[in-house]
Formats: structure tokens, C-alpha cells, sequence
């Protein structure tokens, strides 16, 4: 099993979000990594299934969308790893593949789906990623690639509420954040599937932003959770 690029070039990056399908990363964590990279980071997504089990559209279309939304945001690289759509599991394969994918493309910061969420496929996903970081940092791992360990996750809002420990201000990306969005066609202008899969899909995160913004006294941002305590500077609180 080997990842494909499908933008950009796989290389070191400092940030890398972790989507179950198409679309995930940009309605969870869309704003801050265009934040990033407009700052001029290195930032990338990686899916790891390509999204074939959706009611709606195909993994070529999806694919499509995921090239287009990559341009908008300004992204340094966007890969797939093939993984199957509703089947995402906490197994050593899939474990050993992503690992792979961490030392290709060696992330300081890896953000991954919160394990609150309803679909199986995101609570699957972070326990998947837990295990490909420490195989990816072994040095005796039965992975490719030179040893690589992440120096922090973060966890993304889904469908379900979280406890953030981390807001980022996007207001300034905001309307990139929405033609990123926008560039999953298939998803999200046509027929109502879930309270995701929505023409509303943006209308509904957008509340969410606006909630978390005014938590931390700014009009929009997003939210995650560290998944070990932060040491904070006290002198820039």
C-alpha cells in the first residue's frame, strides 16, 4: 500500500491535517491552514480513503475537487492513501501505511479528526493516527522511510462538540476558506444527506467559527484540542 500526491510535491511540511474524506479537512480545520500558508508555511492534507463510499459523487470526482480546492488554499502538497471509505480501522497495515506517509512528508504538527464524533470513520481515524505516530517515530519499525516523530496533535471538530484548548483567529481567510469549501461540488450543491453533506455546509460551520470566535473575543475562529497539555510562555497571556 503507498500513497499517491495528487498536488504539490511530497515534501517536509510543518503542518499536516488528516482527513477520513474529501472535504473533512477544509470544514474542520480549512481556515488555519490557509492561515499557515499564506504566512508562507508548508502546510498539506492527506486523505485517507478517497471517499467512494459517499451517496454522492465518485473518488474521480472527488479527486477533481480535492485539486481544486488544494489551488485555493495554497497548499504545499495533497495526497490520498487509498484506504478503504467506511472501513478506516486502527490495524497494523493501515497503522504501517500512514507512518509511511509521516515520514515522507515528516509534519511538526499533525491535526486529525476528533475520536467525539458520530461516523466511524473519524473516531477510526484518530486511533489510526495514534499508532502511525509512534510507528513512524521507531527506528526498528517495519516502515519506510527514515525515523520521524511529530512534535504535537491536535483534534478537530466533526459533528460532535469538543473541549478546545486551542482557537485560532480566521476571520481574514474566511471567505478562502468558503471557495475551498465550495470547490467540493458534488458534496455540498446539490441534495441534502446529512448535516454535513449540505448546500447549508457553510452556513453551519460558519456558526460554529462564530461561537468559537466569541470565546476568544475575536469574530471567527476555529477550534481544536490538544491531545497533550501546552506549555505556554506566561509572558504572552
Amino acid at each position: 500500500m503507498s500513497f499517491e500526491t495528487v498536488y504539490g510535491t511530497a515534501g517536509p511540511l510543518e503542518w499536516l491535517c488528516l482527513a477520513p474524506h474529501p472535504d473533512d479537512a477544509e470544514i474542520g480545520a480549512g481556515g488555519t491552514l490557509i492561515r499557515l500558508s499564506r504566512a508562507g508555511h508548508a502546510v498539506g492534507i492527506l486523505e485517507l480513503s478517497r471517499g467512494e463510499g459517499g451517496t454522492l459523487g465518485s473518488a474521480t470526482v472527488r479527486m477533481a475537487e480535492c485539486v481544486a480546492a488544494a489551488q485555493v488554499m495554497g497548499l504545499s502538497w495533497r495526497g490520498q492513501l487509498g484506504l478503504p471509505d467506511g472501513g478506516l480501522l486502527d490495524s497494523p497495515a493501515e497503522a504501517r501505511a500512514l507512518a509511511e506517509v509521516l515520514r515522507a512528508v515528516r509534519p511538526r504538527v499533525l491535526v486529525v479528526p476528533h475520536h467525539r464524533d458520530r461516523h466511524p470513520d473519524h473516531f477510526g481515524a484518530y486511533h489510526l493516527a495514534k499508532r502511525a505516530v509512534h510507528l513512524a517515530g521507531l527506528r526498528k519499525a517495519d516502515v519506510a522511510g527514515a525515523p520521524h516523530r511529530v512534535g504535537r496533535v491536535l483534534l478537530y471538530q466533526g459533528n460532535a462538540d469538543i473541549q478546545a484548548s486551542v482557537l485560532i483567529d480566521v476571520e481574514e481567510v474566511l471567505p478562502v476558506w468558503e471557495e475551498a469549501i465550495r470547490a467540493h461540488k458534488s458534496q455540498f450543491s446539490g441534495q441534502v444527506i446529512s448535516e454535513t453533506v449540505t448546500p447549508e455546509v457553510i452556513e453551519r460551520r460558519r456558526a460554529r467559527l462564530m461561537y468559537w470566535g466569541t470565546l476568544a473575543r475575536v469574530r471567527y475562529a476555529e477550534a481544536f484540542e490538544s491531545d497533550d497539555a501546552l506549555l505556554v510562555d506566561p509572558t504572552t497571556l
